[in-house]
């Protein structure tokens, strides 16, 4: 059957119909879409881990006990999974295991745009990259053969484009895989002694995959119509890029796997070619390789380290005429990134810029307080960095730093990684205060549940961790927990917490704006006649709120009347919808 698919769901649907059985994921953008799509098959199991650590120990878990399994996340989420990855890789796997991994190039969502493959490279991990929704499904396929084959843990890269770009798909039958699980432990307990054993197995699968890249139909050479005395050598969706700007006119060494690299492949092309350029998005893996071999190519001294490429910036690179842009008539005007009106964040940094607080942040949409007129952040550099930077930012500070410095985290971010942190400031004792933004709920990927909500990935009931007691069980004393839409609470707790000499904890919870459980109010309206012009409620950065004319106005489409703006106006300008 022929549908048309995003990458993600086409990778779920490869490794549903190649017999996986299990996926341990933590969500990531852009990577989200492959767990929720394999969710969907009845006849598995899948899951929410509370980092990416743990889903590819759970992963490898099923794996070792002879099923097919598999664990997905983001770029930046494969730091958090590098310490059982460069382990697994000696110890090899019993049913294969696929790590699905989606880099971000142009960081659309992302802190950083790190290249995945040096992790395949570092790890000697083989790593395929599909080009296209159909080779997503059939990578799959070939990735549990390739992990079966060699022994080996198999990287799946994905990007942004290939991860959420539509193309036809051809579906199949799944079939059912399972190996038998036998007691090994030379192979499987990773004592020095064992581990020195198996260091020569790895090296011994790296050149045995080398010799699989160089037939293997994942990497595939077209001829040009010999219009052009040059060849290049790309993978991924620069591949399309390629073929957008050049069609057929040009010899291609299209390679779907990138780790290991094949030699006397790209050897042979470039003897065909008079020249060869490497079009890779991000760092010269492919261009370090080549060059490593003895072949001469042009790389990223043509085509940028930074960022996303597009057609546009290949046919620039090769001085190529862009097609004509169709322009508009009217300026589309530019779209700053914000919190939702409503947002039950945005009442506790108003109370922390209002008191002009120090603020550590980390990864959510939180992040988007540190946007004007908030300005509410200094800091936000990776999961859970915030509750151990606040730790050695009072360490470091002392006195000047423990009463007005703060840091935020969100629900689903503490429970992957900021706990931890936590843990470190009640057994150290520094006197920081941590504010978690509990908003129920895994925000900025969509709205996936973790494990303080009670609910499954498929809405079913599960253990609900509680905060509470999870803070007062790590040593922390002071925990209390406050509404984001009562600034005078909020504020209250925060003055008073910064206050002690002692490690304290707020809780700031109210569920998301966006949950379809959270009604709205009826939308707020300005009262004319009271409203002086002050702006004070502009300050409160909420997108439903704007000035014109002389006074503050609400956009009725926006407002979801939670009532925190009425509380800011001094002259009660601000009224509720008449019924």
């Amino acid at each position: 059957m022929k549908k048309l698919m995003i990458g993600n769901a086409a990778l779920a649907r490869g490794l549903y119909e190649a017999g996986c059985s299990l996926i341990s994921s933590y969500p990531g953008t852009p990577s989200t879409e492959i767990t929720e799509e394999f969710a969907k098959f009845d006849d598995t199991y899948c899951e929410w881990a509370p980092n990416e650590k743990v889903a590819t120990e759970t992963a490898f878990g099923a794996s070792l006990r002879g099923k097919r399994s598999a664990c997905c996340m983001k770029h930046v989420g494969l730091n958090v999974a590098a310490d059982p990855l460069f382990t697994m890789s000696y110890t090899g796997v019993n049913a294969g295991m696929v790590i699905c991994v989606a880099d971000d190039p142009g960081m659309h969502s992302s802190q950083n745009e790190q290249d995945s493959r040096h992790y395949a490279v570092a790890a000697k991990v083989p790593m395929l990259e599909p080009a296209d929704s159909q080779e997503a499904l059939d990578f799959a396929k070939i990735a549990y053969e390739i992990s079966e084959q060699f022994d080996t843990p198999v990287f799946i890269k994905m990007c942004t484009r290939v991860a959420h770009s539509q193309s036809i798909v051809e579906t199949g039958e799944r079939i059912e895989a399972e190996k038998v699980y036998e007691k090994n432990p030379r192979k499987y307990i990773m004592a020095p002694a064992n581990a020195i054993a198996r260091h020569p197995f790895v090296e011994e699968r790296t050149a045995k995959l080398t010799e699989y890249a160089e037939s293997s139909a994942v990497n595939s050479v077209e001829k040009g119509d010999g219009s052009h005395d040059f060849g290049i050598i790309t993978s991924s969706t620069s591949y399309q890029y390629v073929k957008e700007v050049f069609g057929d006119s040009v010899s291609v060494l299209k390679l779907g796997m990138v780790n290991p690299l094949p030699v006397k492949l790209i050897r042979d092309f470039a003897s065909d070619n008079k020249t060869v350029y490497v079009i890779e998005e991000l760092d010269p893996i492919i261009e370090t390789h080549c060059k490593s071999i003895g072949v001469n190519v042009i790389g990223k001294e043509k085509f940028s380290i930074l960022g996303e490429f597009s057609q546009k910036t290949i046919a620039k690179a090769f001085g190529l005429a862009e097609k004509e842009n169709v322009s508009l008539d009217t300026a589309i005007p530019v779209r700053p990134p914000m919190m939702c009106a409503g947002c039950p964040h945005r009442g506790m940094y108003y109370v922390l810029a209002k008191n002009k607080i120090t603020v550590l942040g980390d990864i959510g949409c939180y992040t988007l307080g540190s946007m004007p007129p908030l300005n509410a952040l200094d800091m936000t550099l990776c999961m859970g960095a915030s509750v151990s930077g606040i730790h050695g930012f009072n360490k470091a500070g002392g006195s000047e730093t423990e009463h007005k410095t703060v840091c935020v985290i969100g629900d689903s971010t503490f429970m992957h990684s900021g706990v931890t942190g936590l843990i470190n400031i009640a057994y150290n004792q520094s006197n920081s205060t941590v504010i978690i933004l509990d908003n129920s709920i895994t925000g900025m990927t969509g709205h996936q549940q973790n494990p303080t909500t009670g609910l499954n990935i498929k809405g079913d009931p599960a253990g609900k961790v509680n905060l509470e007691s999870l803070c007062r069980s790590v040593g922390i004393n002071s925990v209390r927990v406050v509404d984001p839409y009562n600034l005078e609470e909020c504020e209250k707790a925060v003055l008073e917490e910064l206050a002690k000499d002692e490690p304290s904890v707020i809780i700031s919870r109210r569920p998301c704006v966006l949950l379809k459980y959270v009604k709205p109010k009826k939308p707020l309206h300005i009262n004319k006649d009271k409203c002086r012009g002050c702006k004070r409620c502009m300050k409160f950065g909420c997108p439903a709120i704007s000035f014109r004319d002389g006074h503050a106005v609400i956009d009725n489409t926006l407002c979801i009347g939670c009532g925190v703006c009425a509380g800011l106006c001094p002259f009660d300008a601000f009224e509720s919808e008449v019924e």
